[in-house]
Parts: structure tokens; sequence; C-alpha cells
């Protein structure tokens, strides 16, 4: 019996970041714009560079399933660890249980920021930090989400704005779960993610300190050349040899 909870608890953090792995930035930069989003920018495939990338529908479009990773990460462990199996109080089976879902949506933000399948370069986690805490406390989500936009809307500075929103959501974590007894798991996913957010947001940090960070609206410029397609190589390949065809034809004739 605890064997078969322990493999169900590693199989919901295992999903959580899988999931979190998915790179919908990329793949609606991709299908909007034509190009790796991490190209230009911030270097990140999140909302936020690819509104500046491919436009306000790819952006919303990326937001909302960067936001369904972090949920689907939660009601997955509901799913696999709901409540069949009888634990101690504060054994650690039963704490195991207890934070199953927090720490499966905090796989889901590690997935997003570092992504198996593009070689652990993505993004912030701002969404699916909200996805995580949509599904884990909907209270907090709704009040510390509306107070990200509103930050964004008045200073234009998504960063700032995302960090204020993921503080607020751990600050009212803080009484709710002291005070009320919501689940301390809730308390860790707020702690962990508002730190995980501000730790991505580093170089922002910098840029608001020096005056330079990009505000909301602005376009992004290219950063990264984007690597040659497999056409561009073999183009690239045949003027070289024609150009050492010709080379070799001009010291003959000399």
């Amino acid at each position: 019996m605890t064997t078969a909870v322990v493999l169900k608890f590693v199989a919901a953090i295992v999903v959580g970041y899988l999931l979190g792995s998915i790179p919908f930035g990329v793949i609606v930069g991709r299908r909007f714009a034509g190009v790796d989003v991490r190209n230009y920018g911030s270097g990140k495939m999140g909302s936020t560079n690819v509104l500046r990338v491919a436009g306000t529908k790819a952006a919303a479009l990326v937001f909302v399933l960067d936001l369904t990773k972090g949920a689907l990460a939660v009601v997955f462990a509901w799913f696999v660890l709901r409540g069949q199996y009888e634990a101690p109080i504060d054994s650690g089976l039963w704490w195991m249980l207890r934070s199953a879902p927090a720490l499966a949506a905090l796989a889901a933000i590690g997935g997003h920021v570092w992504p198996i399948f593009l070689k652990f370069r993505g993004g912030r986690g701002v969404a699916t930090f909200y996805g995580g805490l949509l599904a884990l406390c909907p209270p907090v989500a709704f009040v510390s989400g509306p107070i990200a936009i509103l930050g964004a809307g008045m200073t234009r500075f998504m960063s700032l704005a995302s960090i204020l929103g993921a503080v607020t959501a751990y600050v009212m974590l803080v009484p709710l779960t002291v005070v009320s007894g919501f689940p301390w798991g809730n308390l860790l996913y707020g702690l962990v993610g508002s730190i995980a957010i501000i730790a991505t947001h580093h170089d922002n940090i910098v840029r608001l300190y020096n005056g330079k960070e990009r505000k909301l609206g602005e376009k992004a410029e290219l950063t990264v050349a984007p690597k040659p397609t497999t056409a561009q190589r073999v183009r690239h390949v045949a003027d070289k040899s024609l150009s050492y065809l010709k080379w070799s034809r001009q010291n003959l004739h000399q």
C-alpha cells in the first residue's frame, strides 16, 4: 500500500514537471509569427514576450495554455491521490498526501522555467504559477491576479506587476493558513512560487533599477540570431563548393 502511494506521489510530480515543460509560447510563436520567440526581447517563452513578438491574440492564447498547465498539475495529483488511502496524522505518508498537489504545481513551474523539451531554456513561470494557485486556492488567485493586472496597467511594467501579484498571494496565504486552517501546502506553494518568480525576474529587476526595463506595448528586438534551416545550410555548403570550384578553375588557367 505504502509503495503504491509513493509511486503515485512520484508520478504526480513527474507529470507536473512534464506538463510545465510543454513549450506553448514557442509553439504559438512559431504558428503566429514564424519565429522562435526566445530569440527576441527577454529571450523567454512567456506570454509577455509573445505579446511583443507575435501580438495580442497569440499572447492571450499562451497565457491561457500556460495557466492550464499549472491547474492540470494540481488536478492530476488530486486524481491519483484522491483520499483513497488512510494514513496516521503527521506521519510521512500523511504529509506526502497533503503536499502532493502543491508540489506537483511547483514541479509545473519548474518545468516551465527549465523545460526538458527545450534544453531547459524556458520562461519565468508567472502564468503557470497562477494556474496552480487557481486550482489550489481560488480566492487568493482571484484577488492577487487582478492586483497584478492593475499593477501592469498602472506602471506598464509586467515584470514588476508579476512580482507584486506573487508576493500578494503569499501574504494572503499566511493568515489563511495560520488562522483559517487552509492546507499548509498552499502556503509552501505561495512561498516557493513567489521566490521563484522573483528569481526568474532578476534581469528585469536590474533593468528596473537602471531605468531600462521594457514597457508593455514595446516591440521586442532580435537578440539571438536564429539557427539556419536545413535548406539554408545546404545552400551555404553549395555556395562554398561553387566558390571553391571557381577558384580552382582560375588557378588551373593561370
